[in-house]
Protein backbone atom coordinates (compact mmCIF):
# COMPACT_ATOMS: atom_id res chain seq x y z
CA UNK A 1 0.00 0.00 0.00
CA UNK A 2 1.46 3.07 -0.80
CA UNK A 3 2.47 5.29 2.52
CA UNK A 4 0.03 8.45 2.49
CA UNK A 5 1.23 11.67 2.06
CA UNK A 6 2.53 13.79 5.41
CA UNK A 7 4.28 16.52 6.12
CA UNK A 8 4.02 19.71 8.17
CA UNK A 9 3.79 21.70 4.69
CA UNK A 10 0.97 19.97 3.10
CA UNK A 11 -1.95 22.24 2.51
CA UNK A 12 -6.01 21.27 2.11
CA UNK A 13 -7.83 24.15 1.07
CA UNK A 14 -5.21 26.45 1.65
CA UNK A 15 -4.44 25.32 5.54
CA UNK A 16 -1.54 23.98 6.86
CA UNK A 17 -2.45 20.46 8.21
CA UNK A 18 -0.10 18.43 9.92
CA UNK A 19 -1.65 15.19 9.51
CA UNK A 20 -1.43 11.90 6.76
CA UNK A 21 -3.05 12.46 4.07
CA UNK A 22 -5.18 9.22 2.98
CA UNK A 23 -6.71 7.94 -0.50
CA UNK A 24 -10.26 7.39 0.18
CA UNK A 25 -9.53 4.42 -2.55
CA UNK A 26 -6.70 3.63 -0.04
CA UNK A 27 -8.28 4.31 3.74
CA UNK A 28 -6.84 2.72 7.17
CA UNK A 29 -7.75 3.08 10.62
CA UNK A 30 -6.32 5.51 12.78
CA UNK A 31 -7.45 6.83 16.62
CA UNK A 32 -9.04 9.97 14.45
CA UNK A 33 -10.06 9.63 10.64
CA UNK A 34 -11.72 12.99 9.33
CA UNK A 35 -13.36 12.28 6.30
CA UNK A 36 -13.90 15.36 4.45
CA UNK A 37 -15.44 16.79 1.36
CA UNK A 38 -19.10 16.81 -0.31
CA UNK A 39 -18.08 13.86 -2.80
CA UNK A 40 -20.50 11.08 -0.43
CA UNK A 41 -19.70 7.79 -3.08
CA UNK A 42 -16.28 8.42 -1.78
CA UNK A 43 -16.64 9.31 1.45
CA UNK A 44 -19.41 6.07 1.83
CA UNK A 45 -16.29 3.87 0.25
CA UNK A 46 -13.69 5.40 2.46
CA UNK A 47 -16.15 5.17 5.90
CA UNK A 48 -16.58 1.15 4.46
CA UNK A 49 -13.01 0.65 3.59
CA UNK A 50 -11.56 1.36 7.35
CA UNK A 51 -14.34 -1.10 8.78
CA UNK A 52 -13.53 -3.59 6.70
CA UNK A 53 -9.59 -3.00 7.29
CA UNK A 54 -10.55 -3.12 11.19
CA UNK A 55 -12.72 -6.13 10.63
CA UNK A 56 -10.01 -7.63 9.10
CA UNK A 57 -7.56 -7.42 11.84
CA UNK A 58 -10.33 -8.44 14.39
CA UNK A 59 -13.96 -9.79 13.69
CA UNK A 60 -15.31 -9.05 16.96
CA UNK A 61 -14.91 -5.09 16.57
CA UNK A 62 -17.81 -3.49 17.60
CA UNK A 63 -19.57 -0.55 15.46
CA UNK A 64 -21.39 2.39 16.86
CA UNK A 65 -22.96 5.27 14.81
CA UNK A 66 -23.43 8.61 16.48
CA UNK A 67 -24.91 11.53 14.84
CA UNK A 68 -23.23 14.82 15.80
CA UNK A 69 -26.31 16.73 15.52
CA UNK A 70 -28.49 14.81 17.36
CA UNK A 71 -26.16 14.22 20.51
CA UNK A 72 -26.42 13.13 24.07
CA UNK A 73 -23.31 14.44 25.71
CA UNK A 74 -21.01 11.60 27.14
CA UNK A 75 -22.11 9.29 24.13
CA UNK A 76 -18.85 9.69 22.78
CA UNK A 77 -16.70 8.74 25.57
CA UNK A 78 -19.12 5.98 27.03
CA UNK A 79 -18.93 4.04 23.38
CA UNK A 80 -15.13 4.73 22.79
CA UNK A 81 -14.01 3.25 26.21
CA UNK A 82 -13.04 -0.61 26.26
CA UNK A 83 -15.81 -3.08 26.73
CA UNK A 84 -15.09 -5.86 29.20
CA UNK A 85 -13.51 -7.98 26.82
CA UNK A 86 -11.68 -5.00 25.25
CA UNK A 87 -12.89 -5.60 21.82
CA UNK A 88 -11.80 -2.87 19.27
CA UNK A 89 -14.31 -0.59 18.46
CA UNK A 90 -15.27 1.85 15.88
CA UNK A 91 -17.49 5.09 16.04
CA UNK A 92 -18.77 6.31 12.48
CA UNK A 93 -20.07 9.92 13.81
CA UNK A 94 -21.81 11.74 10.74
CA UNK A 95 -23.31 15.35 10.52
CA UNK A 96 -20.06 17.05 11.93
CA UNK A 97 -20.62 19.97 10.33
CA UNK A 98 -23.48 20.62 12.02
CA UNK A 99 -22.68 19.56 15.44
CA UNK A 100 -23.98 20.62 18.61
CA UNK A 101 -21.82 22.38 21.33
CA UNK A 102 -22.16 19.77 23.21
CA UNK A 103 -20.61 17.57 20.78
CA UNK A 104 -18.12 19.99 19.79
CA UNK A 105 -16.57 20.32 23.51
CA UNK A 106 -16.37 16.64 24.32
CA UNK A 107 -14.86 15.59 20.72
CA UNK A 108 -12.59 18.32 21.62
CA UNK A 109 -11.42 16.88 24.45
CA UNK A 110 -11.51 13.41 23.25
CA UNK A 111 -8.31 14.30 20.69
CA UNK A 112 -6.31 14.89 23.78
CA UNK A 113 -7.05 11.67 25.60
CA UNK A 114 -8.27 9.37 22.58
CA UNK A 115 -9.00 5.77 23.77
CA UNK A 116 -6.72 2.72 23.19
CA UNK A 117 -8.81 0.55 20.66
CA UNK A 118 -11.06 2.87 19.22
CA UNK A 119 -11.41 4.99 15.68
CA UNK A 120 -13.22 7.36 15.62
CA UNK A 121 -14.77 8.54 12.11
CA UNK A 122 -15.86 12.16 11.53
CA UNK A 123 -17.41 12.96 8.87
CA UNK A 124 -17.55 16.89 8.15
CA UNK A 125 -19.33 17.75 4.35
CA UNK A 126 -17.42 20.71 4.19
CA UNK A 127 -21.00 22.42 4.03
CA UNK A 128 -20.89 25.07 6.89
CA UNK A 129 -17.59 25.99 8.73
CA UNK A 130 -19.22 24.48 11.71
CA UNK A 131 -16.99 22.24 13.97
CA UNK A 132 -13.93 24.20 12.61
CA UNK A 133 -12.06 24.42 15.91
CA UNK A 134 -12.34 20.47 15.73
CA UNK A 135 -11.65 20.22 12.71
CA UNK A 136 -7.89 22.51 13.08
CA UNK A 137 -7.21 20.23 16.29
CA UNK A 138 -7.39 17.31 13.97
CA UNK A 139 -5.61 18.61 11.12
CA UNK A 140 -2.86 20.52 14.07
CA UNK A 141 -2.54 16.57 14.80
CA UNK A 142 -3.54 16.16 18.09
CA UNK A 143 -4.86 12.89 18.63
CA UNK A 144 -3.07 11.50 15.86
CA UNK A 145 -5.53 11.68 13.41
CA UNK A 146 -5.28 10.64 9.78
CA UNK A 147 -7.42 12.56 6.77
CA UNK A 148 -9.89 11.26 3.69
CA UNK A 149 -10.05 14.13 1.50
CA UNK A 150 -13.42 13.83 -0.62
CA UNK A 151 -13.37 16.70 -2.86
CA UNK A 152 -16.56 17.35 -5.29
CA UNK A 153 -16.35 15.55 -8.82
CA UNK A 154 -17.87 18.23 -11.03
CA UNK A 155 -15.65 18.57 -14.28
CA UNK A 156 -15.97 16.59 -16.89
CA UNK A 157 -12.33 15.45 -16.55
CA UNK A 158 -12.58 14.91 -12.63
CA UNK A 159 -15.25 12.41 -13.32
CA UNK A 160 -13.30 10.62 -16.28
CA UNK A 161 -10.45 9.97 -13.52
CA UNK A 162 -13.16 8.91 -11.26
CA UNK A 163 -14.23 5.82 -14.07
CA UNK A 164 -10.71 5.04 -14.67
CA UNK A 165 -9.54 4.94 -11.34
CA UNK A 166 -12.93 2.59 -10.71
CA UNK A 167 -11.97 0.26 -13.07
CA UNK A 168 -8.01 0.51 -12.44
CA UNK A 169 -8.59 -0.76 -8.77
CA UNK A 170 -9.93 -3.58 -10.26
CA UNK A 171 -7.36 -4.68 -12.74
CA UNK A 172 -9.47 -4.02 -15.42
CA UNK A 173 -8.92 -1.88 -18.70
CA UNK A 174 -11.77 0.65 -20.33
CA UNK A 175 -11.51 2.09 -23.84
CA UNK A 176 -11.01 5.82 -23.63
CA UNK A 177 -14.21 5.82 -26.01
CA UNK A 178 -16.28 3.10 -23.56
CA UNK A 179 -14.68 5.55 -20.50
CA UNK A 180 -16.42 8.87 -22.25
CA UNK A 181 -19.82 7.03 -23.37
CA UNK A 182 -20.38 6.05 -19.04
CA UNK A 183 -19.59 10.01 -18.22
CA UNK A 184 -22.19 11.06 -20.70
CA UNK A 185 -24.79 8.62 -19.54
CA UNK A 186 -24.06 9.15 -15.71
CA UNK A 187 -22.56 13.30 -15.66
CA UNK A 188 -25.45 13.77 -13.46
CA UNK A 189 -24.86 11.59 -10.58
CA UNK A 190 -21.52 10.35 -9.25
CA UNK A 191 -23.57 7.56 -7.95
CA UNK A 192 -25.19 5.72 -10.45
CA UNK A 193 -21.67 6.18 -12.40
CA UNK A 194 -19.78 4.39 -9.84
CA UNK A 195 -22.25 1.84 -9.63
CA UNK A 196 -22.21 1.44 -13.31
CA UNK A 197 -18.96 0.92 -13.55
CA UNK A 198 -19.07 -1.80 -10.31
CA UNK A 199 -21.90 -3.35 -12.92
CA UNK A 200 -19.68 -3.83 -15.74
CA UNK A 201 -16.44 -5.08 -13.49
CA UNK A 202 -18.63 -7.32 -12.41
CA UNK A 203 -20.61 -8.66 -15.18
CA UNK A 204 -18.17 -8.75 -18.06
CA UNK A 205 -14.86 -10.48 -18.25
CA UNK A 206 -12.01 -8.58 -20.33
CA UNK A 207 -11.42 -4.89 -21.35
CA UNK A 208 -14.66 -2.66 -21.41
CA UNK A 209 -15.30 -1.61 -24.94
CA UNK A 210 -17.81 1.44 -26.33
CA UNK A 211 -19.53 -1.85 -27.35
CA UNK A 212 -20.62 -2.96 -24.16
CA UNK A 213 -21.67 0.27 -22.82
CA UNK A 214 -23.51 0.59 -25.73
CA UNK A 215 -25.37 -2.95 -24.75
CA UNK A 216 -25.73 -2.18 -20.95
CA UNK A 217 -26.86 1.68 -21.01
CA UNK A 218 -27.25 2.77 -24.95
CA UNK A 219 -30.99 3.88 -24.05
CA UNK A 220 -29.10 6.47 -21.51
CA UNK A 221 -25.91 7.51 -23.82
CA UNK A 222 -26.98 10.75 -25.05
CA UNK A 223 -24.80 12.27 -28.49
CA UNK A 224 -22.60 13.91 -26.75
CA UNK A 225 -20.41 16.91 -28.60
CA UNK A 226 -16.96 14.65 -28.44
CA UNK A 227 -18.74 11.90 -30.48
CA UNK A 228 -19.38 14.40 -33.29
CA UNK A 229 -15.75 15.58 -32.85
CA UNK A 230 -14.47 11.56 -32.43
CA UNK A 231 -16.56 10.59 -36.01
CA UNK A 232 -15.85 14.15 -37.76
CA UNK A 233 -11.97 13.58 -36.86
CA UNK A 234 -11.97 9.85 -37.87
CA UNK A 235 -13.27 11.29 -41.05
CA UNK A 236 -16.97 10.03 -41.30
CA UNK A 237 -18.61 12.75 -42.92
CA UNK A 238 -22.07 11.01 -43.15
CA UNK A 239 -22.17 9.42 -39.60
CA UNK A 240 -21.01 12.73 -37.68
CA UNK A 241 -23.60 14.96 -39.44
CA UNK A 242 -26.33 12.07 -38.41
CA UNK A 243 -24.51 12.55 -34.85
CA UNK A 244 -24.58 16.47 -34.97
CA UNK A 245 -28.54 15.94 -35.66
CA UNK A 246 -29.04 14.01 -32.89
CA UNK A 247 -26.79 16.20 -30.35
CA UNK A 248 -29.25 19.62 -31.72
CA UNK A 249 -32.17 17.43 -31.33
CA UNK A 250 -31.05 16.59 -27.98
CA UNK A 251 -30.56 19.94 -26.89
CA UNK A 252 -27.15 19.94 -27.15
CA UNK A 253 -25.20 23.87 -27.36
CA UNK A 254 -23.33 24.93 -30.85
CA UNK A 255 -20.90 26.52 -28.52
CA UNK A 256 -19.63 23.77 -26.77
CA UNK A 257 -19.71 21.70 -29.27
CA UNK A 258 -17.21 23.77 -30.97
CA UNK A 259 -15.48 24.15 -27.76
CA UNK A 260 -15.33 20.33 -27.98
CA UNK A 261 -13.83 20.24 -31.72
CA UNK A 262 -10.80 22.52 -30.46
CA UNK A 263 -10.05 20.75 -27.58
CA UNK A 264 -9.20 17.27 -29.26
CA UNK A 265 -7.83 19.22 -32.09
CA UNK A 266 -5.39 21.29 -29.64
CA UNK A 267 -4.68 17.60 -28.19
CA UNK A 268 -3.36 16.69 -31.47
CA UNK A 269 -1.62 19.37 -32.29
CA UNK A 270 0.40 19.54 -28.91
CA UNK A 271 1.36 15.51 -29.28
CA UNK A 272 2.12 15.91 -33.42
CA UNK A 273 5.36 15.29 -34.27
CA UNK A 274 6.85 14.00 -30.50
CA UNK A 275 8.80 10.85 -30.52
CA UNK A 276 8.19 10.68 -26.71
CA UNK A 277 6.67 7.94 -25.11
CA UNK A 278 2.68 8.38 -23.97
CA UNK A 279 4.40 8.98 -20.11
CA UNK A 280 7.10 11.51 -20.96
CA UNK A 281 5.01 13.18 -22.87
CA UNK A 282 1.80 13.62 -21.00
CA UNK A 283 3.69 14.64 -17.97
CA UNK A 284 5.68 17.24 -20.16
CA UNK A 285 2.25 18.52 -21.23
CA UNK A 286 0.50 17.95 -18.02
CA UNK A 287 -1.96 15.72 -19.86
CA UNK A 288 -2.83 11.91 -18.72
CA UNK A 289 -1.55 9.21 -20.33
CA UNK A 290 -4.59 8.03 -22.07
CA UNK A 291 -5.34 11.45 -23.41
CA UNK A 292 -1.78 11.53 -25.46
CA UNK A 293 -2.70 7.83 -26.61
CA UNK A 294 -6.02 9.20 -28.08
CA UNK A 295 -4.30 12.34 -29.30
CA UNK A 296 -1.71 10.12 -31.34
CA UNK A 297 -4.45 8.07 -32.68
CA UNK A 298 -6.56 10.54 -33.95
CA UNK A 299 -3.80 11.63 -35.58
CA UNK A 300 -3.84 8.99 -38.21
CA UNK A 301 -4.34 10.22 -41.89
CA UNK A 302 -3.48 13.59 -40.88
CA UNK A 303 -0.83 15.71 -40.95
CA UNK A 304 0.61 19.45 -40.84
CA UNK A 305 -1.40 20.97 -43.52
CA UNK A 306 -4.86 19.47 -42.72
CA UNK A 307 -4.87 19.78 -39.29
CA UNK A 308 -3.99 23.23 -40.12
CA UNK A 309 -7.01 23.67 -42.21
CA UNK A 310 -9.01 21.88 -39.31
CA UNK A 311 -7.90 24.03 -36.61
CA UNK A 312 -8.73 27.31 -39.19
CA UNK A 313 -12.08 25.86 -39.88
CA UNK A 314 -12.78 25.35 -35.33
CA UNK A 315 -11.57 29.10 -35.24
CA UNK A 316 -13.82 30.23 -37.86
CA UNK A 317 -16.86 28.21 -36.70
CA UNK A 318 -16.41 29.25 -32.90
CA UNK A 319 -16.72 33.11 -34.02
CA UNK A 320 -19.57 32.03 -36.40
CA UNK A 321 -21.64 30.00 -33.67
CA UNK A 322 -21.20 32.95 -31.21
CA UNK A 323 -23.13 35.88 -33.23
CA UNK A 324 -20.87 35.83 -36.19
CA UNK A 325 -22.87 34.48 -38.53
CA UNK A 326 -26.47 34.61 -38.51
CA UNK A 327 -26.82 30.41 -38.88
CA UNK A 328 -24.95 28.51 -36.18
CA UNK A 329 -26.05 25.00 -37.27
CA UNK A 330 -24.93 25.92 -41.06
CA UNK A 331 -21.38 26.87 -39.57
CA UNK A 332 -21.42 23.32 -37.48
CA UNK A 333 -22.17 21.21 -40.58
CA UNK A 334 -19.41 23.39 -42.83
CA UNK A 335 -16.64 23.21 -39.98
CA UNK A 336 -17.20 19.10 -39.79
CA UNK A 337 -17.36 18.81 -43.70
CA UNK A 338 -13.49 20.49 -43.63
CA UNK A 339 -12.60 18.45 -40.61
CA UNK A 340 -14.48 14.71 -42.16
CA UNK A 341 -13.21 15.32 -45.76
CA UNK A 342 -9.81 17.25 -44.93
CA UNK A 343 -10.79 19.94 -47.97
CA UNK A 344 -10.53 23.59 -47.52
CA UNK A 345 -13.85 25.14 -47.14
CA UNK A 346 -16.28 24.19 -49.90
CA UNK A 347 -20.26 24.02 -50.03
CA UNK A 348 -22.38 22.87 -47.66
CA UNK A 349 -22.66 18.62 -47.41
CA UNK A 350 -25.83 17.70 -49.71
CA UNK A 351 -28.84 17.41 -47.86
CA UNK A 352 -27.32 18.70 -44.45
CA UNK A 353 -29.78 21.93 -44.76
Amino acid sequence: MPAPRSSSAARRGGKATNIPQVSWREPRPAPIVLVSGPEEICAERAIAGVRAYLRAEDPALEVSDLRADDYESGSLLALASPSLFGEPRLLRISGVERCTDAFLAEAVAYLEHPQEGATVVLRHTGATVRGKKLLDAVRAGTGGGIEIACPAIKRDDEKADFVAGEFRAAGRRVAPQALRALVSAFSDDITELAAACQQLITDVQGDVTPELVERYYGGRVEVSAFVVADTAIAGRLGEALVALRHALASGADPVPMVAAFAMKLRSMARVAGSRESNAALAARLGMKDWQVDRARRDLRGWNERTLGLAIQATARADADVKGAARDPIFALERMITVIATRAPYGEAPAGAR
